[in-house]
């Protein structure tokens, strides 16, 4: 028996801080790495990291004002999920603005690194862009746009992952034998962006089986996005 949409909303609020938490903690690391560093590491990625993060922490507020807003100040008038399942609500609206400003950045981040990683490569860069302002041009939060949205955002992320993850799984040497075994794999999967395409594809998922679990990928992968320029 699924949840009802006030519990999801909840559960993804509680999920969407426990991520932002970790984030965060690494964003910090992060920018301690950086500011060692000079050049376009320094320069470029952190403001970009950090304009994720605070694209992040907004959605995080505005989930915090809805959820009181459903669970304390309205819950008497309408309830926790009539509140919810308002999507033409101004802090909805709001949210889902700040959720498509993420992802574009998002994605022109993973593509830049996928360019970057493979030579500065035409074949990498065109096709990417072609597919980014497409997606760009549907900078509209409606339902009927949506579904195509999230679709573009799939391909450009799942794609730049997969050659990412293979090209530093063949330039990095792999420590064996226990736990140190497992530390270069971390390191793939967060510099290559796998969290964030694997974050995609269970929206998708979500979406096409209409289950509300959308709503608790949705938040969390607001937090999930700002992984991908950390310890880059």
């Amino acid at each position: 028996m699924e949840m009802t949409l006030g519990g999801v909303s909840l559960l993804a609020l509680f999920l969407e801080t426990l991520f932002y938490g970790v984030f965060l903690t690494l964003y910090w690391i992060t920018l301690f790495i950086l500011l060692k560093k000079s050049g376009i590491q320094r320069e470029l990625l952190i403001p970009v990291v950090t304009l994720l993060l605070c694209l992040a922490t907004a959605h995080l507020i505005i989930d915090f004002i809805r959820a009181l807003e459903a669970f304390i100040f309205q819950v008497n008038t309408i309830g926790a999920d009539a509140y919810y399942s308002n999507l033409a609500s101004s802090l909805e609206l709001a949210k889902m603005t700040l959720y498509i400003t993420q992802t574009i950045l998002a994605d022109s981040v993973i593509l830049w690194r996928c360019y970057v990683i493979f030579n500065r490569s035409l074949l990498i860069a065109i096709p990417g862009c072609v597919v980014l302002l497409n997606n760009g041009g549907t900078f509209v939060p409606a339902t009927a746009w949506m579904d195509v949205f999230y679709i573009l955002s799939m391909i450009i992320s799942n794609t730049c992952t997969i050659l990412i993850a293979r090209r530093i799984y063949r330039t990095r040497r792999f420590m064996s034998g226990g736990l140190a075994a497992l530390l270069p794999i971390f390191i793939v999967i967060l510099e290559s962006g796998a969290l964030y395409a694997m974050s995609v594809v269970a929206l998708i998922v979500t979406l096409l089986t209409r289950s509300n679990g959308q709503y608790i990928v949705l938040d969390i992968v607001a937090p999930i996005m700002v992984s991908l320029l950390l310890l880059g």
